[in-house]
């Protein structure tokens, strides 16, 4: 392309505060499918999870420390997804973007995908004087000294991602004790309340700082905010 061409590409994001694991994951299956058929522009839904333990698809359960029947008494639930990565805790006071867009589109493989995800929340941190990096050889996600801050799950299908990033704010660090995040043992999980100086500012500015570094990161020049997106509309229920 040439010097003052820029293509001006919108990213639409739904904001939808807490929505339950399964209700996301139905939803992220039917925009995938219609972001493949151009039904939808890219798009990233911004939320928090009720305390949910997720595997992935090699379902490396030994890196579940309690036997499931002890999760309902602790108020959490377990999912097996189809993302790649290994166990990981969702809840809430933790910032989740699910992006579904379209990697041909923007000329982006599969790693180079992961690493701007990794510098969508190494940015984030860096806005709060924290200095985070990614994951080194066998470590996924993102990382303060030898502590992870945020997790990485992603599927991608027909060029298509879903599936994405935990940013962890400020969530209750105790339901990290039952499992091996990310299969990593003698690892701690931290904060980025436990790692600042500075006094946060509401969750939802931090949800938006964080939507702010991705859309820059993926070269996207607008965003357009959806609020109180109802989470399966009414009019996709009869396809």
């Amino acid at each position: 392309m040439g010097g003052g061409m820029r293509v001006s590409r919108s990213l639409e994001v739904w904001k939808m505060g807490t929505v339950n694991y399964l209700n996301a994951l139905k939803l992220q299956d039917k925009l995938v499918s219609h972001r493949k058929t151009h039904k939808i522009p890219d798009t990233v839904l911004s939320l928090q999870h009720p305390p949910t333990y997720t595997l992935g698809k090699r379902r490396t359960d030994h890196n579940l420390l309690v036997p499931e029947s002890d999760l309902k008494t602790i108020g959490a639930e377990l999912h097996y997804t189809q993302r790649g990565g290994d166990i990981t805790f969702h809840g809430p006071n933790q910032a989740i973007l699910y992006p579904i867009i379209s990697l041909r589109d923007i000329g982006l493989g599969a790693r180079n995908y992961v690493e701007k995800l990794e510098l969508t929340m190494i940015e984030l941190a860096s806005l709060y004087g924290v200095k985070a990096r990614a994951g080194r050889v066998g470590e996924t996600g993102v990382w303060v000294g030898e502590r992870k801050i945020g997790a990485i799950g992603v599927r991608i299908s027909s060029g298509i991602t879903s599936h994405g990033l935990a940013f962890n704010i400020d969530p209750d660090l105790n339901y990290f004790k039952h499992i091996v995040p990310c299969g990593i043992a003698d690892k701690e999980v931290t904060s980025l309340r436990r790692e600042t100086d500075l006094v946060l500012p509401t969750e939802e500015v931090i949800h938006e700082q964080l939507i702010s570094c991705f859309a820059r990161l993926f070269g996207f020049s607008d965003i357009i905010w959806k609020e109180d997106t109802p989470v399966l509309p009414d009019n996709w229920e009869a396809e």
